[in-house]
């Protein structure tokens, strides 16, 4: 059983007007998720500085960043960020650069959880309609441009209203979409911005909003959640994964 949550935190700044990255740490520990992606983690300006620091993860939760960050006082590229339990094996990761007119881009970790392999992308996608269907399509040529496939699961903002649009009928092509709910904006929330993506091997076995007193302030998101089971036996990939040496864990 694997559970996987999305947040928007919106660098940390609650509907108080007040930064308080420990309300969004309380809320992570709420939710209990096993691997959980995080949107506007970073700073939008000037060094990108994170608005949760790694000892403050560590102090709250029992959870770890994925190292995908290309400055020294930020946790995420583009303010996406992965953070997985500490029993979590981080194999691999990479930044996904996507086509836009803003800054915006996706990233991706390979990690090992309770012994099978499992493959995590995570973005926020633009406001622009055009654009986002550009940036799904990228997203989807770069997670499987790997010389190796691994079960997927995609999550995030992906600014998206309408489980009609025909941005999210690009990935119906590949994936199953879930919509756990209304999540924007928290106090009254009116759209499902935020989705959860899986490939073939994985069953949904439930999915929500995690609604709370601090999940209601932390942020102008609600975050979601799906917990899912990987079904080895009924879905096969295409391309056989290699043998991974535990000698090139980035981190265990």
């Amino acid at each position: 059983m694997l559970k996987i949550g999305s947040y928007n935190i919106q660098k940390s700044i609650g509907l108080d007007g007040r930064r308080r990255p420990d309300r969004i740490l309380t809320v992570l520990s709420e939710m209990d998720c096993d691997i959980i992606a995080l949107q506007e983690a970073d700073k939008r300006f000037g060094p990108r500085e994170t608005t949760i620091s790694p000892e403050l993860i560590a102090e709250m939760t029992d959870y770890k960043a994925v190292p995908l960050a290309t400055r020294e006082a930020s946790i995420g590229w583009h303010g996406n960020a992965i953070l997985v339990r500490n029993t979590v094996s981080i194999l691999d990761f990479k930044r996904l650069e996507l086509p836009t007119l803003e800054a915006r881009g996706a990233v991706m970790a390979d990690l090992k959880f309770k012994g099978s392999l499992v493959r995590v992308a995570a973005m926020h996608l633009s406001v622009v309609g055009t654009y986002r269907k550009r940036q799904i399509a990228s997203v989807m040529a770069q997670l499987h441009g790997h010389p190796y496939d691994l079960p997927t699961v995609l999550v995030g903002d992906l600014n998206e209203w309408w489980d009609t649009a025909q941005s999210l009928k690009l990935l119906e092509t590949k994936y199953h979409v879930t919509t756990p709910g209304r999540s924007f904006p928290s106090p009254l929330p009116v759209a499902s911005l935020d989705r959860i993506i899986t490939s073939p091997e994985f069953r949904v076995l439930d999915s929500g909003v995690h609604r709370s007193g601090t999940s209601r302030i932390a942020s102008d998101h609600l975050p979601v959640w799906a917990r899912m089971r990987l079904e080895h036996a009924r879905h096969a990939r295409p391309k056989t994964v290699p043998e991974l040496d535990e000698a090139v864990l980035l981190h265990t």
